[in-house]
């Protein structure tokens, strides 16, 4: 085996996360989510009750040689390995997710395959890295050929949402959500902070962070499978209620409603935990998202609203008597 080095500093880290509701009609328990997300033989799923059911698979590796993403259209070749992982909250919403890292600079030749295993989740360029083209690149989306996680995430959400556990009978529509993000370094000294969170066409969202020199890209990949979670039981949410008539006085408009809105409340309003399996160091970033938009005040608002109308409809509408003409 080759000798581990130590990883290189990293002046960027990229990533893309998907986030949709398990194609089952019932949650799975903690032992089907570990068989579901059972990636590799070698190493074990990591599962967790507390505060909530929560599985996640152990990183795969996919290597890449490829160009980066740029803004400025320059060719900068990249070599190393792309790291992605699955998570199951609560037996019910499924996530993928791939990330990697980049230094500042790289080798003006490509090393051997071995060099770059030992270095997880870190994609080397070749010369010097314009981090800022690159960042900008990756939000856009880049050209056919270049770096795309997006796919690898895909790649794998595919090959799960094919389990045999899996009895395609979802308990209600929704849609997924794609999650795009880069952090850049904070100013010696500076926290973490958001610098765009942006909700874009086709279910994309992007977002720019700022993060302390350290942090790893384990880490930031939590914080953005956090992220995405939240955001797309928002955007769930807010469309169930969106697609219904409510105030309706009849019968069969009673009925509907209740039928749209039951499944948010045996399946979704309790999976609302921020930043229950945040790094303590990056929990901070929600601070601005719960602050403006919002979030946690639409989500307790949004509770509120499907509470009343289930409330509503459980109360008999009144009866008004009609006298008889003799």
């Amino acid at each position: 085996m080759l000798p581990r080095e130590s990883t290189p500093r990293a002046v960027l880290a990229c990533g893309e996360v998907r986030t949709c509701l398990l194609p089952a009609r019932q949650a799975l328990d903690i032992r089907s989510a570990a068989q579901l997300l059972a990636l590799r033989a070698d190493e074990r799923v990591l599962l967790s009750e507390r505060p909530g059911l929560y599985a996640r698979s152990p990183d795969t590796l996919t290597g890449v040689d490829c160009p980066l993403p740029s803004a400025n259209g320059a060719r900068i070749r990249a070599v190393g390995t792309v790291a992605a992982h699955a998570a199951l909250t609560e037996g019910r919403v499924l996530q993928t997710s791939a990330h990697f890292r980049l230094p500042a600079t790289g080798p003006d030749q490509r090393r051997p395959w071995g060099e770059y295993l030992v270095r997880p989740g870190v994609v080397e360029p070749l010369g010097k890295l314009p981090h800022e083209a690159v960042a900008q690149g990756v939000l856009g989306g880049g050209r056919h050929g270049d770096l795309d996680v997006g796919l690898i995430a895909d790649g794998l959400l595919t090959r799960l949402l094919r389990h045999a556990l899996l009895d395609q009978r979802p308990p209600f529509r929704s849609r997924p959500t794609r999650l795009r993000w880069v952090a850049l370094p904070a100013a010696p000294g500076d926290g973490p902070s958001i610098e765009r969170f942006t909700l874009a066409e086709d279910e994309l969202r992007t977002v720019r962070l700022r993060v302390p020199d350290g942090t790893t890209g384990a880490d930031l990949a939590a914080l953005c499978d956090d992220l995405a979670l939240h955001d797309w039981l928002l955007t769930t949410v807010v469309r169930m209620l969106d697609g219904i008539r409510l105030g309706g006085s009849a019968a069969q408009d009673a009925t509907a409603v209740v039928r749209a809105l039951r499944p948010a409340v045996d399946h979704l309003l309790h999976l609302w935990m921020p930043r229950a399996r945040v790094a303590r160091e990056l929990a901070p970033l929600w601070d601005p998202l719960e602050e403006r938009p919002g979030f946690s005040r639409q989500w307790q608002a949004l509770v509120q609203r499907i509470r009343d109308q289930l409330t509503l409809q459980a109360i008999p509408a009144p009866h008004r008597e009609v006298e008889s003409v003799p």
